[in-house]
């Protein structure tokens, strides 16, 4: 009898090392990943709100350009990928500043 109620305070201590991982999962997944993933998220979307006429973007599609107008109504801008060659896309679908080409 002595021997089934220490075996079952054994098992109950192995429950609570359970959640403790569990938790310092969690934790490590959220500093590791979660937490640089929203950091990311709201550098652009100040990037986004920040864009101004003439500068250099890349879209999300890998597409290269100038801004040329924005349009807050309609959440858009138009892009100049080309001398002449205006495209019109969602101001969410640009994420940063093209680099300087040499």
């Amino acid at each position: 009898m002595t021997l089934t109620l220490l075996a079952a305070q054994a098992a109950g201590g192995g429950g609570m090392s359970m959640i403790v991982m569990l938790v310092l999962m969690f934790a490590v997944m959220y500093f590791f990943m979660i937490r640089p993933q929203q950091k990311r998220q709201k550098e652009i979307r100040n990037f986004q709100n920040s864009l101004q006429i003439g500068t250099k973007v890349v879209t999300g599609g890998g597409v290269h350009g100038e801004v040329k107008k924005i349009d807050l109504a309609d959440n858009t801008i138009e892009i100049e990928v080309a001398k002449g060659v205006v495209i019109k896309v969602e101001k969410t679908y640009v994420f940063a500043a093209a680099p300087e080409q040499k």
